[in-house]
């Protein structure tokens, strides 16, 4: 019997990540075909795919850059659209853009009494701006979700995490049950201040 529970537990350790992987690339694949109105199954994300790569090709040539250019000055100015423009570009130009702001794992000291600590991003290097002078800002993800916390800090609090951003992110989503195991480069594990971050 307790071979069988052993095999059964072994089972859903394989099926169920394998078959909600599936599910939702079938979802999502299912949804932009019908966005798109194409009767072939995967007709639609493939083409959303090649318009990306054109967007992405036409904003990157010399000529066409200035109009997507007025097009995003359009957007940053209109009431309302520019607050949800300005956040979601901010967060995607987050996860891909050149100037990645989850690329920087740290651990925040959160009581220093007991030494409680919470992993998480670097994602601003200074709040002097913002009249918060030695402070910097740490986004802390949420396990299990796609929520998370923003943080303002004392820099002397943040400790740089010798891993791999998307290792960390593994790391907090999965509750801690993901292992932490690629170690960063020695110049990557500078202090936050040794990597100055640039503000838009």
């Amino acid at each position: 019997m307790r071979v069988l529970v052993r095999y059964f537990f072994r089972g859903l350790l394989v099926f169920v990540p394998s078959v909600l992987t599936i599910a939702i690339v079938v979802f999502v694949f299912r949804t932009v075909d019908a966005w798109m109105g194409l009767p072939i199954p995967g007709a639609g994300f493939l083409a959303t795919v090649t318009l990306i790569v054109v967007v992405g090709a036409l904003a990157s040539n010399f000529v066409t850059k200035r109009l997507f250019e007025l097009v995003e000055g359009v957007f940053r100015r209109l009431p309302f659209v520019k607050l949800l423009y300005s956040a979601i570009r901010d967060v995607t130009d987050a996860f891909v853009g050149e100037r990645k702001g989850f690329d920087r794992p740290v651990v925040v000291t959160l009581d220093e009494a007991t030494g409680l600590k919470a992993v998480g991003f670097l994602t601003r290097d200074s709040l002097d701006d913002a009249g918060l002078p030695g402070c910097v800002s740490v986004y802390l993800p949420q396990s299990y979700n796609f929520a998370g916390h923003l943080l303002v800090v004392p820099r002397r609090l943040v400790t740089p995490l010798a891993a791999r951003g998307a290792d960390a992110m593994a790391f907090i989503v999965s509750g801690g049950a993901s292992e932490l195991r690629t170690a960063l480069p020695e110049k990557e594990t500078a202090a936050p201040e040794g990597r100055p971050h640039e503000d838009t």
